[in-house]
């Protein structure tokens, strides 16, 4: 029954996010989920909320104790006592609010959690204390992923514990666009969203070959943090050969999931290039297949500028109206970061007015 709860109310990165920034400066909060998922992206998502917030990273599982703090010679002399100096990744020294992310907290040496106890709840270690507007939150792995991840229970007591679900398919590739994530890799993504399951609705881990299973023990798998490697990767494609492209692939989310993508990237050679729909929209190349289109529009929303805007307006129409409803839907986005660039375009707007019963076909 817990197991139950904890799913049905497991949170987004974003619903995470906003939880941290409203009662990070009070309570510290928890993020449990799986591995490559983007918790430590949080602290930048934070950032981007609070500007005036200083982020401080703080790697729980490079720290010893002695790591801490450290005794100042110099304080005996001038204090007649020794005075403790705290580790500069816990920013107790800088002046103003800061956000400290306590990193992989449930792998640290248990000397360090408990160390980290005092942070963690009332906002001091020693005789310094944070500045009363600091956010403070940790991250850690489920620990059915068998990664070595134990919080004790007088700790976890002392925080808000929550569990983050595993990003989806849709939400990755919303992310992808803005990222920059080479197109081939997000048609691939929209076309298998298995890629993002979580282990712990995988019983047989034969079910799924792509992804992390404790299970069995693969050597590399398909988390969002191997596939974003992987996008780097794809981008620089042209130094090597297939067979080096496919090992590199292989290292970085398995031989499964690098062996179907692949297949996936040789469909790139359907794909019209970016100049020729600049240079010539109603005569450029249209896709034969879905996938095809698909990466089209992808990499239409990554790469898009106002200069060749009414170029892709002219051969948006020629694709089909499940491709058009992609794109559009891609650009109503709440994150798209090229919004404002397409919304005021006039030809744009007057597709729209024509078609606006497509927004709702599909998402992204």
């Amino acid at each position: 029954m817990t197991n139950q709860a904890q799913q049905m109310y497991a949170l987004t990165l974003n619903q995470c996010v906003d939880l941290i920034a409203a009662v990070g400066s009070k309570r510290t909060v928890l993020a449990q989920g799986d591995m490559g998922n983007g918790k430590s992206s949080m602290i930048h998502m934070l950032g981007d909320i609070l500007p005036k917030h200083r982020k401080i990273y703080f790697d729980a599982t490079t720290k010893d104790l002695g790591d801490i703090m450290i005794p100042s010679m110099q304080s005996i002399e001038t204090d007649g006592c020794v005075r403790m100096i705290p580790h500069e990744e816990l920013g107790l020294h800088l002046d103003g609010p800061i956000i400290l992310m306590l990193d992989e907290i449930g792998k640290a040496n248990p000397a360090v959690k408990n160390a980290m106890l005092r942070l963690i709840l009332e906002r001091k270690i020693g005789s310094y204390s944070l500045h009363p507007d600091s956010i403070v939150f940790a991250t850690t792995n489920k620990g059915s992923e068998g990664v070595g991840d134990m919080i004790p229970p007088h700790a976890r007591n002392r925080m808000t514990v929550v569990q983050i679900k595993k990003t989806n398919h849709m939400e990755w590739i919303e992310w992808g666009i803005n990222a920059g994530i080479d197109h081939s890799l997000l048609g691939w993504g929209k076309d298998n969203p298995q890629l993002f399951a979580s282990f712990e609705d995988v019983k047989d881990p034969d079910e799924n070959p792509y992804i992390f299973h404790p299970k069995q023990q693969r050597a590399a798998f398909v988390t969002p943090r191997s596939l974003h490697a992987a996008s780097d990767i794809l981008k620089m494609r042209e130094h090597f050969d297939d067979v080096t492209l496919t090992s590199a692939l292989m290292g970085t989310i398995g031989d499964r999931g690098a062996m179907d993508l692949m297949a996936f990237v040789k469909m790139s050679d359907q794909l019209p290039t970016l100049q020729s729909i600049k240079d010539d929209p109603a005569n450029a190349k249209v896709p034969s297949s879905a996938a095809a289109v698909c990466m089209v529009v992808y990499r239409t929303l990554s790469a898009l500028d106002k200069d060749w805007l009414n170029s892709w307006m002219d051969y948006l129409p020629r694709l089909d109206t499940e491709a058009q409803a992609m794109f559009a839907n891609g650009v109503r986005a709440p994150k798209y970061s090229k919004q404002s660039i397409v919304m005021t375009n006039k030809k744009f707007t007057e597709w729209a007015m024509k078609n606006n019963h497509l927004y709702t076909a599909d998402k992204v």
